[in-house]
């Protein structure tokens, strides 16, 4: 899956240290199937050689708005014709306040400038002495670049080459990839606030040992992310997994089913859509031993009682937001067989509007995934495909079925 087929980037250096970032940047764009121009200013082109990016890029390198190989000699006006956006990383203090006063004295600033608005967005990413970032100027600019309809990304944080640590740090190659992958997608919940659950629960017997299954907490994870790219505000309440934070999402690691309850409970008061795909744990231990269980020579095992869990999604679905409409619950069935008949009586037994159905076994630990959506009238089956791509069709579904209870 190549997020960015077809779409052709125009990648511009700028001066700084952060220019060695950008031929990982330029790697990473094409292998997800973007065609990219670099344009380099004189500044960049003291920190990394037009050669190196052509060579990445397998194009030749624009640097000059006098070069006279265009036959029309206006390559500001090619340049920016041609593009789906405009990529500026690493993006200079001294090239956003050019920006932001509407100077154009080199080809990059010059084509910025002449772009077409309304069809070649601009992307900025900052790059910079975190003293530089913070300084009234560089954030007066950012805010006039943003009032203006450029798109100002996230600077990260930590050491930098000057030796002081602080924010103004360029963001990572695959960071700035997944921003420029979220800003095409279609901002179909723009405004609403997304609450995913994902990955499993944990249920303690004693301090070494406990019940779990074998959820991946992948295809959640994969929600948040296109809920967020969906121009959502998303918070992902997580079992116990060992997976990045989606870019731009609020995470809230939890344990045990109770745990994921009262952090559901808590967010679920502001959300506006509630996406339940954690594999809860039915039953947990009634009593949890304070020291390790040991053997006792009977070759029996030690007799434990169970408890039932709290129901997650019947809490929330039964909610008075949820009742009033004012949450749209989805509800995840993870079952092993009989998957159609398992999901439409789970929906009904849980309340909720739209249920995820899928085959457990054949999806825990993978990277791909079938679903079948299961609603109060038709079911539509989205074939094995990876779980993002899921996701993105997941999240479009509620945001058709939102629209349509408006």
């Amino acid at each position: 899956m190549k997020d960015l087929a077809g779409k052709h980037i125009v990648l511009g250096l700028t001066g700084g240290i952060a220019c060695y970032k950008a031929a990982e940047l330029c790697r990473a764009l094409i292998k997800d199937g973007a065609t990219v121009q670099v344009v380099m200013t004189d500044a960049a082109q003291q920190f990394i050689t037009p050669i190196t990016m052509q060579a990445l890029s397998n194009r030749p390198v624009a640097g000059s708005q006098w070069d006279a190989s265009e036959p029309n000699n206006m390559a500001h006006i090619n340049l920016s014709r041609e593009a789906d956006a405009v990529l500026i990383a690493p993006c200079s203090a001294d090239f956003m306040a050019k920006l932001a006063q509407g100077r154009a004295d080199d080809l990059l600033s010059l084509l910025c400038l002449a772009r077409p608005l309304d069809k070649v967005p601009l992307l900025l990413a900052p790059a910079m002495n975190r003293e530089m970032w913070a300084h009234p100027a560089t954030q007066r600019n950012a805010a006039q670049l943003q009032a203006d309809g450029a798109t100002v990304l996230a600077v990260g944080g930590g050491d930098q080459a000057c030796g002081e640590t602080g924010d103004g740090r360029m963001l990572e190659p695959q960071e700035l990839l997944e921003d420029l992958v979220a800003f095409f997608q279609p901002k179909l919940l723009a405004g609403h606030h997304v609450l995913v659950t994902a990955g499993p629960t944990y249920e303690a017997i004693d301090p070494v040992r406990g019940i779990t299954n074998l959820s991946s907490g992948k295809m959640g994870f994969a929600v948040a992310r296109a809920a967020r790219e969906a121009g959502a505000q998303v918070t992902l309440v997580a079992g116990p997994v060992h997976l990045p934070t989606p870019r731009g999402v609020r995470r809230i690691d939890v344990k045990s089913a109770a745990d994921m309850l009262t952090a559901t409970v808590n967010v679920a008061e502001d959300a506006t859509v509630f996406v339940a795909t954690a594999a809860v744990a039915d039953w947990r231990p009634a009593q949890t031993a304070e020291q390790k269980i040991k053997k006792d020579g009977s070759g029996q095992p030690p007799m434990l009682e169970f408890v039932e869990n709290p129901d997650i999604l019947a809490t929330i679905a039964q909610s008075p937001r949820a009742q009033a409409a004012e949450l749209f619950c989805v509800g995840f069935a993870a079952e092993s067989e009989d998957l159609l008949a398992n999901s439409q009586a789970k929906r009904l037994r849980k309340g909720v509007p739209l249920l995820v159905g899928n085959i457990g076994p054949a999806t825990f630990g993978q990277d791909d995934n079938a679903l079948l959506l299961v609603r109060e009238v038709g079911v539509e089956s989205l074939a094995r495909a990876p779980k993002l791509e899921l996701a993105r069709e997941l999240i479009a579904a509620c945001a058709r079925q939102i629209r349509a209870k408006a």
